[in-house]
């Protein structure tokens, strides 16, 4: 919104004038205080953020004034900063009466409409100011904001750069052009955008933190969490900013750092399932399998349909060796949702691990049928195949899965099924390609295994 100033009010009144004003007007409000007198006092109430007392004050000066727009303007403005937006319509509207080539109660009524949700009207009277008058900052500023409202991006980027080439000193052009290239997810204009509003105001802790969000989701990981730790140095009970720098610090490999995190959210807002879920994975990521459980746990108390968290408190059990119950929390996870291959690869290692082999082998088998290009199913069902004496049905997955994507190990794996069939020379060759192409493993395997690198090196 505008300043409260009055157009012909150039200089703030002095202290001791002010002083003297507001000690007669708030002693008996004398009947001598004239018109300029009552604006100096409305808009020293302004100021002090006093809209109830400037309201009155400006009832007054109605009643000497009756047909001044501005201050039926004014009126307006307080009325919109006490939420009372019908009544400040009531208001801006008898100043366009008087005045209806007003641009700045144009802005104004504008604003209130998008308060209202009156979009498209406030879109009408943000055009009206900007034809009344061109070059007025604040109406394409506040254009901008009406289409954001109605989704239209693009477009209030458009007025919100037009406001800036008018005034690249407005408080909050580069904030709301950051927001919109966020929306748009055009993350380095969000980010510059953002940088420019905080060299105005660096104790904008939302501009930190989205340009934060930004960061994240370029994978810049690491200057996202000392934005959002900006954000939390200005507030520090800025939940959001804890929750979204747990969630960094766990994309950098930091589960740590994600755990103090998620916890100081809990400390605010109390648990939520979104936040314990991040804590279970957390805690799983550290190989602390009982906490990783509890909160898993903690989820579907609350969400009894929250497959990830089943299925996250499985692998918790699968980890303890608590094969039994792991299986049964697969299956639980599985019913919820029963085309997540990850799932069944899941439950066939249990299988494995409880050495329910005839069980994990058909499912390893259903898994590559309905995901054939899941390359990892592919390496354990040879590996199953070899152990259970069918190394030509391993060579075959093997193949699979190396046409899928190459690696050492799947070449290290190749190689012993290879010489399970005793086609040693092909073997060795399928050796030589995964040293290769892991360097690491070939001075490994030169120690574990000395006569066989000697026939790798023939």
């Amino acid at each position: 919104m505008f300043d409260f100033e009055f157009e012909d009010y150039d200089e703030p009144a002095d202290e001791k004038r002010m002083s003297a004003l507001l000690s007669a007007y708030e002693g008996n409000a004398p009947a001598w205080l004239d018109s300029d007198s009552l604006e100096d006092i409305a808009n020293h109430y302004f100021e002090q953020g006093r809209y109830e007392d400037a309201l009155r004050v400006i009832d007054r000066l109605l009643g000497l004034t009756p047909h001044s727009s501005d201050a039926w303007m004014r009126r307006g403005v307080l009325l919109n900063n006490l939420e009372r937006h019908p009544e400040a319509l009531e208001a801006y509207d008898k100043a366009l009466a008087l005045n209806p080539a007003d641009a700045e109660t144009h802005v104004n009524r504008g604003a209130t409409l998008n308060a209202l949700g009156r979009n498209r009207e406030a879109l009408h009277a943000c055009e009206e100011a900007i034809r009344i008058d061109p070059i007025h900052d604040e109406a394409f500023f506040q254009r901008g904001v009406t289409l954001e409202h109605l989704d239209s991006l693009e477009a209030a980027i458009a007025s919100f750069h037009r406001c800036a080439e008018l005034n690249p000193e407005h408080p909050e052009i580069w904030y709301e052009l950051g927001f919109c290239y966020d929306c748009l997810e055009k993350d380095a204009k969000s980010i510059a955008c953002y940088e420019r509003h905080i060299d105005v105001d660096p104790y904008s802790q939302d501009a930190w933190y989205n340009r934060g969000i930004a960061l994240s989701r370029m994978s810049r990981f690491e200057a996202a969490v000392a934005s959002y730790e900006m954000a939390i140095a200005i507030q520090d009970d800025f939940a959001s900013a804890w929750y979204n720098r747990g969630n960094a610090l766990a994309n950098m490999g930091h589960p740590e750092g994600a755990v103090e995190s998620y916890q100081k959210v809990i400390a605010l807002e109390g648990g939520d399932p979104a936040t314990w879920y991040n804590l279970g994975l957390a805690f799983e990521e550290m190989e602390a399998y009982e906490q990783a459980f509890e909160y898993f746990g903690k989820v579907v108390e609350k969400e009894k349909a929250h497959p990830e968290a089943w299925y996250g408190m499985a692998c918790c059990l699968d980890a303890l060796e608590r094969y039994d119950e792991a299986l049964k929390l697969f299956d639980q996870a599985l019913a919820l949702k029963p085309d997540i291959a990850e799932f069944w690869h899941a439950k066939a290692d249990c299988l494995y691990n409880a050495g329910n082999i005839t069980e994990a082998l058909q499912t390893y088998t259903q898994i590559v049928t309905d995901h054939p290009d899941n390359r990892d199913a592919w390496l354990d069902l040879a590996e199953i195949r070899l152990e259970t004496d069918d190394p030509e049905a391993a060579l075959n997955a093997c193949e699979t899965a190396l046409a899928l994507h190459p690696d050492a190990d799947g070449y290290i794996l190749k190689a012993r099924v290879l010489f399970a069939l005793e086609r040693t020379d092909a073997g060795l060759q399928s050796l030589k390609k995964a040293f290769e192409m892991d360097p690491d493993m070939r001075e490994e395997f030169r120690r574990s295994c000395p006569d066989m690198w000697r026939d790798i090196q023939r």
